[in-house]
């Protein structure tokens, strides 16, 4: 009887009402849609509607002092301008030739067999942008929060992570010098984390070392979409969350870029759009892939056939959350 008085004693506090502000969903950071992406892997593929790739972007009560914390980190010394501008759509360059993936697949496997190219390594350094959103009455309307991560894994198993926020009064300028000694902020960023963690191992993705052959790949990507089982990628929308989750925990070298270029020239939507440049300046080769409600644009680098940034932009609009067609809802560059 006491666990019944209990539970009418909080069903008559209302502690969570349902009209107070507080309580409404937030955009999830980069480590929170990691591992909201591991349990939506497990959903049955007919769930998997592009609502809820939006909605995967959206957070849990718990995360709502984190979103705020965030926020106030983005904003300007001196001003009241929120340093979060939501960045445009990339922009596909006039008069550019796209080119099959099949192209690319054949360079980046020549370059791979070359020699002398860039090495697997575990750890990534990277530049995100996120959509924080909010719904209900009064909300806020979206912010974008620009993040630079870096983190590297020591021969122990041990690995470090630093996250700076980055200021858009410089775009494309990295906030994080990433040399021998290890990385630094270097300017224009506000820490806002720089953890260290003690060994750690694993024989399963992402903690095993990614193959090299477009076979082995498949199934290492299919492993990192299903966690616990070996059931096949459903799409190339899996197929990318899986590739942008291999991104997020290694750099891949000459042979597994041209396993994955392999692989992608493989896949259904996948189509050329042309030359962009990407968020950093960089030239790179556009891959769109739309579903209804969201466009999502790979970008590969033309010589080696590397994952260089994935773009997911709304196609349509969505009062609940005030998004508009056109919307970036998330973008990373990958540096290597």
């Amino acid at each position: 009887m006491a666990h019944d008085d209990d539970i009418a004693l909080l069903r008559a506090a209302d502690p969570v009402p349902r009209d107070d502000a507080r309580f409404h969903d937030r955009a999830l950071p980069a480590h929170a849609e990691r591992q909201l992406n591991l349990l939506l892997a497990d959903a049955p593929a007919a769930r998997r509607r592009p609502v809820r790739q939006v909605r995967r972007l959206v957070w849990g009560i718990e995360m709502v002092s984190l979103a705020v914390a965030a926020a106030l980190a983005l904003v300007l010394a001196g001003s009241s301008t929120p340093a979060a501008a939501a960045p445009r759509p990339l922009v596909l360059r006039a008069g550019s030739t796209p080119q099959p993936l099949d192209r690319i697949a054949e360079r980046a496997a020549a370059a791979a067999a070359a020699g002398g190219a860039p090495r697997l390594r575990q750890g990534t350094h990277v530049r995100t942008w996120s959509l924080a959103m909010a719904s209900g009455p009064g909300a806020s309307p979206p912010v974008t929060l620009p993040e630079e991560r870096v983190t590297r894994w020591r021969a122990d198993g041990s690995s470090t992570e630093l996250v700076v926020a980055t200021d858009p009064r410089h775009p494309g300028r990295p906030v994080i010098a990433d040399g021998p000694d290890g990385p630094r902020t270097v300017a224009d960023g506000k820490v806002l984390s720089d953890r260290s963690y003690p060994p750690s191992w694993g024989t399963a993705p992402p903690r095993s070392r990614p193959p090299h052959t477009p076979g082995a790949l498949r199934a290492y990507l299919a492993e990192l979409g299903h966690p616990g089982d070996r059931t096949p990628l459903t799409g190339t929308g899996e197929l990318l969350d899986a590739v942008a989750m291999l991104q997020r925990h290694w750099t891949p070298g000459a042979r597994e870029s041209a396993a994955l270029a392999r692989i992608l020239a493989d896949a259904d939507g996948l189509h050329p759009a042309g030359a962009v440049t990407d968020r950093l300046g960089r030239t790179g080769q556009a891959y769109v892939y739309e579903t209804t409600g969201l466009r999502r644009m790979l970008i590969l680098d033309p010589a080696s056939g590397a994952v260089i940034g994935l773009e997911d932009m709304v196609t349509t609009s969505d009062r609940t959350y005030g998004l508009k067609a056109g919307d970036v809802l998330s973008y990373s560059a990958w540096l290597p």
